[in-house]
């Protein structure tokens, strides 16, 4: 009896082990893909270009899988070491907190929740299996412990003081934000809530239609909820800045005629350039623009049609022309189960196949980082 108890324990023991060990990195290795390719030739010109810019991104799902992002991983997207050896300096780290499955771009319910398995998984603590707040509190709770553990390499931002010290001291500068603004659960005061966590950056919506409206990809195609109307109100009143991106058209059109504030759109594509269904039209992009908006251009299929270092440098320009070059960002939604033909220590990719494409210094410089540190210089709290 004893025998066959010890082996239970055993067999319980290598399940865990598989269950908690081997599962979580087999499902990041899939979903967040990296094309293989051969090294991509760097000019001397390109790569002394990109040495002087302060690279920004405005969209990584990297909180979500259970990495160490201090340390240099090999499946994934992105983490520290990685993103600074790419140059990069600002980076937007975005919670997903709740995700239906099939991520169909055309339609979904909210039903379903994949982040749900995720959490189990990846072993979070137990207040996040069930509550989407939870989940968002934790990954916030996870870029303070990777300040604590990385102090010489990044910093948690949550004031324009901050990234500028950032910056000055050449460490990468991480600003948090949320994918949906579900997490408030219904609550306004749950804004306050992940605002004292570091809460910088609001999504509206996901891949559903939410309490605040309607999603992109939901059923409805509403425009802000009474409720949607209250937290755009009281995120804007503590100086967050909102994110549009995956909001139905209608939402974005009432956002802009709800605030003089800028707004974000953190990882898209150009409906003109790439017609898609995850893609809003480009009367609606210039609009944002026209507010003073920033508009971060995707890494993947869906969001640029050709999810190469040149298609995407055609996107980035065909988002020039149409916005004016003050207004385009990159938006690679690193992370964000999807692939893409580069991680986060390759980002001199683009900037050579800038060049390539013809664009000139100045141009460059704007869209792979000037663009969103300006951005988030002006519109971050001040302290």
């Amino acid at each position: 009896m004893k025998k066959i108890g010890l082996a239970l324990v055993v067999l319980l023991v290598a399940a865990a082990s598989i269950f908690y060990g081997v599962l979580p990195q087999r499902i990041d290795r899939k979903m967040n893909v990296v094309i293989p390719h051969d090294p991509y030739e760097i000019s001397e010109a390109a790569q002394t270009l990109h040495d002087s810019i302060p690279v920004a991104d405005l969209h990584s799902d990297m909180l979500l899988w259970r990495r160490n992002p201090a340390k240099e991983n090999s499946r994934g997207h992105t983490d520290v070491p990685r993103l600074l050896a790419g140059g990069v300096a600002l980076q937007v780290f975005t919670a997903v907190t709740k995700s239906p499955s099939g991520l169909n771009y055309e339609e979904n319910d909210a039903a379903t929740d994949d982040i749900t398995m995720l959490t189990v998984v990846q072993a979070w603590p137990r207040r996040t299996w069930d509550s989407i707040y939870e989940r968002a509190a934790y990954q916030a709770q996870r870029l303070d412990k990777l300040e604590r553990d990385a102090p010489d390499a990044f910093v948690y931002v949550k004031s324009a003081s901050d990234l500028n010290k950032a910056l000055d001291r050449g460490v990468l500068a991480g600003v948090y934000g949320i994918e949906g603004a579900h997490p408030l659960e219904g609550e306004l005061e749950n804004i306050d809530r992940l605002y004292d966590l570091g809460l910088r950056i609001m999504g509206l919506q996901h891949f559903f239609d939410n309490e605040l409206g309607g999603s992109l990809h939901g059923q409805s195609g509403a425009g802000l909820t009474d409720f949607g109307k209250a937290a755009v109100d009281r995120a804007i009143a503590k100086g967050m800045i909102i994110d549009v991106a995956h909001s139905s058209e209608q939402v974005v059109w009432d956002v802009l005629a709800r605030t003089e504030r800028p707004v974000i759109v953190s990882h898209t594509g150009m409906k003109g350039h790439c017609d898609t269904a995850r893609n809003i039209s480009d009367d609606l992009m210039k609009a944002i623009a026209d507010a003073g908006g920033l508009v971060g251009i995707g890494f993947w299929d869906a969001a640029v049609c050709d999810a190469s270092p040149a298609g995407i440098a055609d996107a980035l320009l065909y988002a020039v022309e149409h916005l004016g070059v003050d207004h385009v960002a990159l938006g690679s939604d690193f992370d964000g189960t999807v692939t893409t033909p580069i991680d986060g220590s390759e980002m001199v990719a683009l900037s050579q196949a800038l060049l390539d494409k013809g664009a000139d210094e100045a141009t460059i410089r704007a869209v792979m980082g000037e663009n969103a540190v300006r951005f988030f210089r002006a519109n971050l709290p001040p302290r």
